[in-house]
């Protein structure tokens, strides 16, 4: 897997660079900013770029802007947004019209390189890595309360770990049940939230990115 890394603070890109090498993660180049990093994805075109959102100049939403002209250009490409702020507009527009190859973490919630090594996987493969905060945030909290009225307990703690990609296995080791329990709960959230079968590798991911079209 090669990457690109593109955050203003040296010493957390540098840091990334080396903990991500020694997890056998290419790392082609790094930028400080936004128009760094679509100059290095055009000439390295890496399968994931890790970009911070607060970026130059204005260090407010430089970072997410950057990924939405990424995503218009180069619609192959994974992005995680990997930072210590929450950014509503341009990640949302991300999560909803392009959730394939899209993560959005906390950094204080990366604990260790494994976990970001598996994001990275995942975005690589097209799939899709929210963290728990960030969706709810994008929601907002009475949104959220309003849509997950619904849903059971259980339903919602599916729902979860859904938003963060987790595979039926991976819910069923979380939960302590069986296959075929993940398999129900996810079948009655996905009547419950009104999403109709499809044929969509991430309609499962849908179930959550529903509550943000409103």
């Amino acid at each position: 897997m090669r990457v690109v890394i593109a955050d203003d603070s040296v010493l957390l890109r540098e840091g990334l660079r080396l903990l991500l090498a020694e997890a056998g993660v290419e790392v082609c180049a790094v930028a400080g900013d936004g128009d760094g990093l679509d100059h290095l994805v055009e000439i390295h075109r890496p399968d994931v770029a890790i970009i911070d959102i607060r970026m130059p100049p204005t260090f407010t939403y430089e970072g997410a802007q950057a990924a939405v002209r990424l995503r218009e250009r180069w619609p192959d490409l994974g992005l995680l947004l990997l930072s210590q702020s929450l950014e509503s507009r341009y990640a949302a527009e991300l999560a909803r019209e392009h959730p394939e190859g899209f993560g959005y973490l906390l950094k204080d919630r990366v604990v260790d390189v494994d976990r970001l090594v598996e994001a990275l996987t995942q975005v690589a493969r097209g799939g899709t890595v929210l963290d728990p905060d960030v969706v709810a945030h994008l929601m907002g909290r009475r949104s959220a309360r309003e849509r997950v009225q619904g849903l059971s307990p259980r339903e919602q703690g599916v729902l979860a770990l859904m938003a963060q990609g987790a595979s039926n296995a991976a819910m069923a080791r979380d939960l302590r049940v069986n296959d075929k329990t993940v398999e129900s709960h996810i079948s009655s959230i996905f009547t419950k939230l009104d999403l109709l079968p499809q044929p969509d590798a991430h309609r499962r991911v849908l179930a959550v990115l529903a509550w943000l079209g409103q």
